[in-house]
């Protein structure tokens, strides 16, 4: 039997803190990211051997493509056609039509004649073809043998479609309420766990391929989930679930890093991503067809959020800017913000166009998407207020959804919650131990859940900040809780 992924903590977070420009606990998140991320990635984007025989590589070259361009359509949530890619034992058996190759003889193999468009429909659907090179790679790794070079340190950490077993609380990433407020999702490690809304029990774990989920939303009437992730430095990817019978109804591979802040237009047909190429890229829910591929940013960019009719993005990142981008055209309008410091998160008013926005410098502002006169150099006029300094960087930022409070939480180990027509503090959340990195009110906003660097997922009273329920939100293996 294929053992369980099991979780273990890295411990390397202070020597690489200053690699990423950010505050420490931050940082953590971001190396979290990468505990899981075999180091041999690194090989995978460096330049192959000129040697023209040098044999090919399953592990390094062969996986990579079959990761970010195949799996999308064949991993164990979403197995069409009986074939599973997310291993080589799986590729090498293959689906309904036989297997995938047969060793040593590429011109009757399966995969060329799919991957070549010999076979229809040529594979990927919907995605773009192999390039020649690629199809050359895959020619002669089966005329080599299609042996799997997968180093034994890193079989276990490539098991998908299996349920991770936790030895410790992993970060808590994202979260997110559904909107009729029965269910609360969770990001766990290559899987989302729906919790009841109290945290009085388990109802699911949605299993797939990305390592991990940075993004959690539900689509305004429910009925769809999308979690956005990926395996950095290998691909980005959005799944898109049925929120009642749990199904994976689509996985999207949009780019070769990690995705962020996710986003539904509000009649729930589109889906904004920000990505680490620097780019925002909007799909169509019901297809997964990349509408727009908007490269505005000259950084990575963390968040974005529609204006209530849909017809404007407003995105955020570290190049510090606020960007407000025509969403018909993709055409750029404008930057909302003078430039003061990287930015990490963005929420929407959930009634008016106001976007709240907080990063580096500790401060979140509120600004409003319709500036109220011309530009001037030097002034804002869109900005409508700014709350006061947290002790730490701002990381995840939550409007209640009736408007009145804003929740700001970050690297300091205690969220606050504002009143949003005044700026003053309502309450305090406290007790986390670490960076606060997701928090979400509940659809009756009397409730605030926060997650972060613990690993424990906390629910406090919105207006007292008293602790009404706190719970680590995957399964331990009990061991590791007998230990506690």
């Amino acid at each position: 039997m294929t053992p369980a992924v099991r979780i273990v903590s890295p411990n390397i977070y202070s020597e690489f803190s200053p690699l990423f420009g950010m505050p420490k606990l931050f940082s953590v998140a971001l190396i979290w990211l990468f505990a899981f991320f075999d180091h041999s990635a690194v090989a995978q984007n460096q330049p192959q051997s000129s040697q023209s025989d040098a044999k090919v590589s399953y592990f390094r070259q062969i996986r990579p493509v079959l990761q970010r361009q195949c799996q999308g359509c064949h991993q164990p949530a979403s197995k069409q056609a009986d074939l599973i890619l997310t291993s080589y034992e799986g590729f090498r058996s293959g689906g309904k039509s036989g297997p995938s190759f047969l060793a040593g003889k590429p011109d009757q193999s399966l995969v060329l004649a799919y991957i070549k468009g010999d076979r229809q429909p040529r594979m990927p659907v919907g995605g773009e073809p192999l390039s020649a090179e690629q199809i050359d790679l895959f020619r002669r790794w089966i005329a080599e043998g299609g042996l799997d070079d997968t180093p034994e340190a890193a079989r276990e950490k490539l098991v998908s479609g299996k349920a991770a077993s936790y030895q410790v609380a992993p970060l808590i990433t994202a979260m997110a309420y559904s909107p009729d407020g029965t269910q609360l999702a969770v990001s766990g490690y290559r899987e989302v766990l729906l919790h009841r809304e109290d945290g009085s029990g388990l109802i699911a774990r949605l299993l797939g391929v990305s390592d991990r989920v940075q993004s959690i939303v539900y689509s305004p009437d429910g009925k769809l989930l999308a979690a956005v992730g990926g395996t950095p430095a290998r691909f980005g990817e959005v799944q898109i679930w049925d929120a009642a019978s749990h199904e994976l109804k689509r996985s999207i591979t949009v780019s070769s890093d990690t995705l962020f802040g996710a986003s539904f237009s509000p009649d729930g047909s589109r889906l904004a991503v920000g990505c680490a190429d620097n780019t925002i890229r909007v799909l169509a829910v019901d297809t997964g067809k990349e509408l727009l591929k908007l490269a505005h940013h000259d950084n990575w960019v963390f968040g974005t959020a529609f204006s209530l009719d849909g017809k404007r993005l407003v995105s955020v990142g570290r190049d510090r800017a606020v960007k407000l981008t025509e969403t018909a055209t993709g055409a750029f309008l404008e930057n909302l913000n003078l430039l003061k410091a990287e930015l990490n998160s963005v929420a929407r008013h959930p009634r008016k166009d106001w976007v709240l926005v907080g990063g580096e410098d500790r401060i979140p502002y509120l600004y409003t998407m319709d500036r109220p006169r011309a530009l001037r150099v030097g002034e804002e006029s869109t900005l409508l207020r700014q709350l006061e300094r947290q002790d730490g960087s701002i990381i995840a930022l939550a409007f209640q959804p009736d408007g009145r409070r804003v929740a700001v939480g970050g690297a300091a180990a205690e969220v606050h919650v504002y009143d949003a027509d005044t700026g003053q503090r309502v309450s305090a959340l406290a007790g986390h131990e670490g960076g606060v990195y997701s928090v979400v009110f509940h659809p009756k906003g009397e409730l605030v859940a926060t997650g972060g660097f613990d690993g424990t997922l906390r629910i406090f009273e919105t207006a007292t900040g008293k602790l009404m329920k706190s719970f680590v939100p995957v399964p331990l293996e009990k061991s590791a809780v007998s230990m506690k």
